[in-house]
């Protein structure tokens, strides 16, 4: 069976993810709008993503006529109704705040026309936990993409209680065209698909260095060395961003109940101190040029203290 394909996209928050979405659906062909409240991130965005498509054509991998054919496909406002008036698809990615993505969901169900698919970046936050604000819960679903969403390029669905074949298949082939492969979540899961095999990394880490079992340059060495990858658990976390890793953590731990599910102090010092990770240029590690950069570093090669 053929469905509507959708032709127009519009971001609510122009953040991290938001940022790399929407430009991902504006380099296949997509006008976009991004929506904010602040014009500073709008004004962010649009800086990252003339950098992202000129390094791309320094690279050759695109034209410089191309590259403004892009550009000329986005378009910012600080105004919701603007954005939204004829969107096919909403992806609201602000940040990980249940409240927060019930009212943008109130909002948007409010003004976007009746045809109008939403959809949550959420990395932890099902999409049932969300659905009862809206009069459509038969077009919402969750649609969690990956940084870089270039490079990373899956996105995982996961219907409500009532999402609709129809919906989960038009934003299924939507994703085929933004070059993204589409992974569908068979039944609700906190952290979907792959952020629950990363949430065990993630929390297991952090307690281990808590605990003062290991530094976190070692564990990132050991990660590195094992896996052959250019970053640690420590370095995805001060990309993330740790006060995001610290919303993400809570979300389990409100959860479950479990003590061990909660944040460990090693994140909430980092946090107390404003070292938020590359966004603040310390995290765990310091920002730019961070030490995992320097090849030296993975060997270890510096003079250890007696023990």
């Amino acid at each position: 069976m053929e469905f509507k394909p959708i032709k127009s996209v519009c971001i609510i928050g122009a953040g991290f993810m938001g940022t790399q979405i929407g430009l991902q659906c504006a380099i296949y062909g997509y006008p976009v709008w991004f929506v904010d409240t602040s014009q500073a991130a709008l004004e962010q965005a649009s800086r990252s993503h003339i950098q992202e498509l000129e390094n791309r054509v320094e690279n050759q991998r695109l034209t410089p006529d191309e590259k403004m054919a892009i550009l000329r496909r986005i378009r910012f406002t600080t105004h919701i109704r603007e954005g939204t008036s004829d969107a096919d698809l909403v992806i609201e990615a602000v940040p990980e705040r249940l409240e927060l993505k019930r009212e943008v969901f109130r909002q948007l169900d409010e003004i976007c026309p009746s045809y109008t698919i939403l959809a949550t970046n959420s990395s932890s936050i099902r999409i049932s936990l969300i659905e009862d604000v809206t009069h459509r819960q038969d077009r919402v679903l969750n649609a969690h993409f990956y940084p870089p969403v270039w490079q990373r390029s899956m996105v995982e669905l996961m219907r409500g209680t009532s999402t609709s074949d129809e919906t989960i298949e038009r934003v299924r082939q939507f994703a085929y065209t933004i070059h993204v492969t589409p992974l569908l979540v068979l039944k609700e899961s906190t952290g979907f698909l792959f952020n629950r095999v990363w949430r065990a990394i993630k929390k297991e880490v952090l307690h281990l260095v808590d605990e003062g079992v290991a530094s976190y340059e070692d564990v990132d060495r050991a990660w590195r060395i094992f896996w052959g990858t250019p970053l640690g658990p420590f370095g995805m976390m001060d990309i993330v961003g740790l006060d995001v890793v610290r919303d993400i953590e809570n979300i389990y731990y409100r959860e479950s109940g479990d003590p061990s599910d909660a944040p460990p102090r090693l994140l909430l010092d980092k946090i107390e101190k404003g070292e938020l990770g590359v966004k603040t240029g310390r995290g765990f590690y310091t920002y730019p040029n961070p030490a995992y950069q320097d090849p030296s570093w993975l060997k270890n090669t510096k003079k250890q203290p007696d023990i």
